[in-house]
């Protein structure tokens, strides 16, 4: 489903959203797992040639202006500059940038062996909410088991049906800003593993 980030999404944590080591939820104990370097995958991002670590960026934000000027700020000196630069990069984006890297976020889908009634119940959701904002439905996850994700989104679309199109816009502007976050801190997690 379009919230589901292109890379697997830690947890929101102390550091902010997309910053592994916080809660899952509310009430949930701390996820756990073995700790990552984000240097080591900083060192390597910064690093690649401009159309590599653009190409990088168009992952993590469908927005070309928005990938174009992550990746012309390189170096960053730490995870927190990389966030913080993506956060500015995501507040300046026009409504164009917003609509194109909503049309580039994944079709909704869930695991095949999800019940039907799921399937359903989540496709009619999605095509209520396209239906009346004209673009997919995204939200970040990352406060959530996998297991609330469609119980998330279901609830998250019931809810922001009933926004206005310049307060959903809004929203919408945020998720994808929270969705950025999260990728970029996977992207380099992957890099460090390498």
């Amino acid at each position: 489903m379009p919230a589901q980030p292109r890379h697997p999404a830690p947890a929101d944590g102390p550091g902010g959203p997309g910053v592994p080591g916080g809660p899952e939820g509310p009430g949930a104990p701390p996820a756990v797992a073995p700790p990552v370097d984000h240097a080591l995958g900083l060192v390597h991002f910064n690093n690649l040639p401009f159309a590599a670590a653009e190409a990088a960026f168009l992952e993590c934000c469908g927005s070309l202006r928005w990938a174009h000027r992550m990746a012309a700020h390189r170096p960053y000196p730490d995870l927190g500059a990389l966030l913080a630069a993506s956060d500015e990069a995501g507040y300046d984006l026009a409504p164009r940038d917003i609509a194109e890297a909503l049309a580039s976020e994944p079709a909704p889908c869930l695991h095949d062996d999800a019940p039907r009634a799921a399937h359903l119940a989540l496709r009619a959701a999605h095509a209520a909410y396209e239906s009346r904002f004209g673009h997919a439905f995204v939200i970040c996850l990352d406060a959530y088991q996998p297991s609330q994700h469609v119980d998330q989104v279901l609830a998250g679309i019931r809810v922001r049906l009933a926004h206005d199109p310049d307060e959903e816009r809004a929203v919408t502007a945020e998720e994808l800003r929270r969705l950025a976050r999260s990728r970029i801190v996977e992207l380099l997690a992957a890099d460090a593993r390498r």
